[in-house]
């Protein structure tokens, strides 16, 4: 039983790494069009101002946060396709249509029962536990919906994409049954997620009253829950009453009266007042954005096998950066949510826990998630009471105890997080490695050798190596990858033969059951490729 538990959690893990891998060139886009339209940048570098360079980084920043907003159908579509055993082309376009009936199948149920949600003039959607998605106003899931339909796909296209019929019903066999089930998984899944999922939602909505009453404690549970909740969607329902409601505190000005803290802070900031007031605190999940995920990203790389080092590095810190500077934190969160799950609610402690110490250390500073626009911003308003370099230090403090916390426990628990899928790389292997590293001359003459009707790789050998090495096509019962690594399923591992395998030119193989893992660094999708077109041939 823990086998088959901890054999589908491997398969899950290996899963979500495929809609993840473009998450970090999403990342650094962002930031260059954050950094392109930001008025602090702009203030500093005039000529950034240019009509065309701004319309270039508002339309860059629009283009890729698309991305972004719309993760969970990213995941519905990426899911399936690395969950299918065959056909995973047809998997994704199923997934996506699956997903498109749900969104329809909520926005029907809640229009035939009056449920719809009206948006407010500012905020939209945001608070009311309903959003758009592509469009459709549907009971809002957050990512999380897009991730649970997502491999219910996965696992209703593996169990009827094989049906056949025969006669005139033939042409509902194969992908055409299995849509037709989803049809009726996807309307059921609307149903019970517009039952269940608003109930979940009042109970969020009810712990307004005990955040706002319980003073520290209360601001560590608004801190808590806006990171843990992020996956799921409910996050929204705790901070935006408090920072667009009278939760959050109520301002008198004259005969107008302002409620909730963003609006407060925004007057404040214009006002002739010796001190922000408390509701500034409420402002401040930006805090851990600006500061918490240095100590993250941090961790991620020191603790990442030492093969992977340079490439998790390449990988991880411009998500840091896209946190830092532009407060967008999922492209690293969904990096080990799944992988972690432990993991991410120490960070959602942490996160919670600092907000709490900002108060009782008395600190007030201006938060808004963007370390630039906040150093700016906190000088400007230096005369109210704040206190940026208490701020910077508390910053620090976060960093580090992110870093400390987070390596011991991905150590302890052998998380893996970014840099440590699969197993480390074998001594022997190291060993291959660097002697090949010594030996490129061998690599250029094998692969000038290598013959093209096998599927000749780069750095010598061929896909029908590695087919031959993993002991036939008949012994081969799955092929995936991940950011380093060909990922095999095999259904005899003692047909293996490394030295056919090492004809190529990998960094090693992890044997782990029936399940093969060869090295072959940032090319091994083209690797994939190869080997799967090869396949197709035999």
């Amino acid at each position: 039983m823990k086998d088959k538990v901890m054999g589908a959690l491997e398969k899950f893990a290996k899963a979500m790494v495929q809609p993840l891998m473009y998450l970090s060139a999403a990342g650094i886009l962002i930031v260059v069009g954050v950094l392109l339209t930001n008025s602090t940048i702009t203030n500093l570098l005039p000529f950034l101002k240019w009509g065309p360079i701004q319309m270039f980084g508002q339309t860059l920043y629009n283009a890729v946060m698309a991305i972004i907003n719309n993760l969970s159908v990213v995941f519905v579509i990426g899911l399936p396709a690395a969950l299918a055993k065959n056909e995973k082309h047809r998997a994704a376009l199923i997934g996506f249509m699956t997903y498109l009936m749900y969104l329809i199948s909520s926005n029907t149920l809640l229009s035939l029962t009056g449920g719809l949600a009206e948006e407010q003039p500012m905020l939209g959607l945001f608070g009311t536990g309903q959003a758009k998605i592509l469009g459709i106003q549907c009971v809002d899931m957050g990512v999380f919906g897009g991730i649970i339909l997502g491999c219910i796909v996965g696992y209703v296209f593996n169990r009827t994409f094989q049906k056949r019929f025969k006669g005139a019903m033939q042409i509902y066999s194969g992908a055409n049954f299995s849509f037709m089930c989803l049809v009726l998984v996807a309307i059921l899944f609307a149903l019970i997620t517009n039952a269940a999922w608003p109930v979940v939602q009042g109970w969020i909505s009810a712990l307004g009253g005990v955040i706002k009453g319980t003073g520290a404690f209360g601001l560590f549970l608004y801190g808590f829950l806006e990171r843990f909740l992020l996956p799921t969607g409910l996050h929204h329902l705790v901070y935006t009453p408090f920072q667009f409601s009278d939760l959050g505190g109520v301002l008198t000005m004259g005969d107008t009266a302002i409620a909730g803290a963003y609006p407060i802070v925004m007057a404040e900031m214009n006002m002739p007042v010796e001190r922000f007031s408390e509701s500034i605190y409420y402002m401040a999940i930006g805090f851990t954005k600006m500061f918490g995920y240095i100590g993250i990203g941090g961790a991620f790389i020191y603790t990442s096998y030492p093969e992977n080092r340079k490439k998790t590095a390449s990988t991880i810190i411009p998500l840091v950066v896209t946190a830092s500077l532009a407060g967008i934190t999922e492209p690293i969160d969904f990096m080990f949510i799944f992988a972690a799950p432990l993991l991410y609610a120490i960070h959602a402690v942490i996160a919670g826990l600092f907000i709490a110490m900002l108060k009782v250390f008395d600190i007030v500073a201006l938060w808004n998630g963007n370390l630039l626009a906040s150093i700016v911003t906190n000088i400007a308003n230096a005369s109210k009471g704040n206190h940026v370099p208490m701020m910077f230090v508390m910053g620090a403090l976060q960093a580090l105890v992110y870093f400390v916390v987070f390596t011991a426990l991905i150590k302890k628990f052998r998380y893996h997080t970014p840099g440590r899928e699969g197993d480390p790389l074998p001594a022997s292997a190291a060993a291959v490695q660097a002697q090949a590293a010594q030996q490129p001359s061998q690599a250029a003459k094998a692969k000038k050798a290598a013959p093209v009707g096998a599927g000749a790789l780069d750095g010598g050998g061929t896909a029908m190596d590695i087919i031959e090495g993993l002991g036939g096509k008949a012994n081969i019962t799955t092929v995936e990858n991940c950011i380093t690594r060909l990922r095999v399923s095999l259904k005899d591992p003692s047909l293996l033969q490394e030295a056919l395998i090492n004809k190529t030119a990998n960094r090693g193989i992890v044997k782990k059951g029936n399940d093969i893992q060869i090295i072959y660094g940032l090319q091994v999708a083209d690797v994939r490729r190869a080997v799967e077109e090869q396949l197709a041939q035999l």
